[in-house]
């Protein structure tokens, strides 16, 4: 029986190259610890394949660090820190590895050329964004962090990562309500079923997989449909939703192509005819 290999998604090995963990575990030519590196853009897309025509896996956030494998091309092979998926993407998103010393905390938000509303703004950020702080202004009321690239964010939409999290997944995954639907997105400007669930977890403390499969055969433990309540998760072959309450489910979907909240049993029938039933629940 051939023996069945690593889940590309989480393990990075190809012919020629493989992470020093999967030595003995795969066949590579040579083994890489990988060097750290952080986003340097405020999302970049993470990609199966070299090529800005292959369709999207997941996101990286600004701040977030990676071990990258590999660069060639003006690409980067590179395994997130934050949850282990391995992918492609651009070299210049990325810039030397710092420490983050806070986190975007409001759905979108921006980086200001300073510490004033009215200078441009720089860049925009999504929740979850990792920022390194190095200072801190007040103009006209307002209190501003200062980034170590010179920008300037609004403190209130950040806290320090040592702060306590909320608690409440469900109230952060409900402030998406109405956000895009995105095909492997994970940010405020467009996110996907398991995108918010795990962005969602992750802004609560509590760390997920990434794609609704890993998901379903790992977080948590199961429930029956009887018992659901807040916070537990829906299964559908490909999708997941957050129950919000006994009745009612939050989910990125691409019927409203938006984040949205819809009755259970709705979404059961209206997703039925197309996915079937729901393959399972299950309580973070």
């Amino acid at each position: 029986m051939t023996a069945l290999l690593p889940d590309r998604r989480l393990n990075a090995y190809r012919p020629d190259l493989a992470e020093a963990r999967l030595a003995g575990v795969v066949t590579a030519a040579r083994y890489t610890e990988g060097d750290p590196a952080r986003l340097a853009v405020p999302v970049a897309p993470l990609r199966p394949r070299p090529d800005a025509a292959a369709g999207i896996d997941t996101e990286l956030l600004f701040g977030e660090t990676v071990r990258v494998l590999d660069r060639a091309d003006g690409w980067a092979w590179a395994k997130a820190d934050a949850d282990g998926y391995v992918g492609y993407l651009p070299e210049t998103a990325l810039g030397p590895a710092a420490a983050a010393t806070h986190v975007v905390t409001a759905p979108r938000t921006f980086a200001y050329a300073g510490a004033d509303l009215r200078t441009p703004a720089a860049f925009p950020l999504s929740m979850g964004s990792r920022l390194s702080i190095v200072g801190k202004r007040e103009t006209r009321g307002t209190r501003y962090l200062t980034l170590d690239g010179g920008q300037s964010v609004v403190a209130a939409h950040c806290r320090p990562l040592d702060a306590p999290a909320d608690a409440d997944y469900v109230a952060v995954a409900a402030r998406f309500l109405e956000t895009p639907y995105l095909w492997g997105g994970r940010s405020g400007f467009g996110i996907d079923c398991s995108g918010l669930v795990q962005l969602a977890m992750a802004m609560a403390g509590r760390p997920a997989p990434r794609d609704s499969d890993m998901q379903a055969d790992g977080l948590g433990e199961p429930v029956g449909r009887e018992d659901l309540r807040r916070g537990d998760l829906v299964f559908w072959k490909g999708h997941v939703a957050i129950m919000e309450d006994e009745a009612t489910i939050l989910h990125a979907n691409g019927h409203t192509m938006s984040v949205a909240r819809e009755g259970l049993e709705e979404a059961i029938r209206r997703i039925g005819w197309l996915y079937q039933q729901p393959t399972g629940y299950r309580r973070p």
